[in-house]
């Protein structure tokens, strides 16, 4: 049975907006100082797209939410071998709001930016891994 093309598009869309997010913390990082709120920020946002590309792929509804929790314990019912790389995803929902507007709270250190932008990396391989070739970005 051929794949359904508009299903493809809609996985993939994800995925490369994914990719762009990845790439936006990587070049945040370039700047001098780093700029780890917005490394951070696209670490929870490269994690939740690439999260809702692997859910549209199966066809399963995700709504409009930034929390990762819910967004993995989805994924990993579609798929109970992404608990443990999803799981360390989990902390980077807050990242979605938090250090966004003035008033907040301080940036997050260099290494924590850091470390969550290895998560978004790590979520992202591992769910483009479970994919057919025709869908990958």
């Amino acid at each position: 049975m051929p794949l359904d093309p508009a299903r493809i598009a809609e996985t993939r869309a994800w995925f490369q907006k994914s990719g762009e997010d990845l790439r936006a913390a990587e070049f945040e990082r370039t700047a001098r100082p780093p700029l780890s709120a917005d490394i951070a920020f696209h670490a929870q946002q490269a994690a939740e797209k690439a999260m809702k590309g692997f859910l549209s792929w199966h066809n399963v509804p995700f709504g409009k939410t930034h929390n990762l929790v819910e967004l993995g314990q989805a994924c990993v019912r579609m798929d109970v071998t992404l608990e443990s790389i999803l799981r360390p995803a989990a902390p980077l929902t807050e990242y979605a709001w938090r250090f966004r507007y003035p008033g907040d709270l301080e940036m997050p250190p260099q290494g924590e930016a850091e470390a969550a932008l290895a998560v978004a990396r790590e979520v992202q391989e591992a769910l483009v891994s479970r994919l057919p070739p025709e869908v990958k970005p």
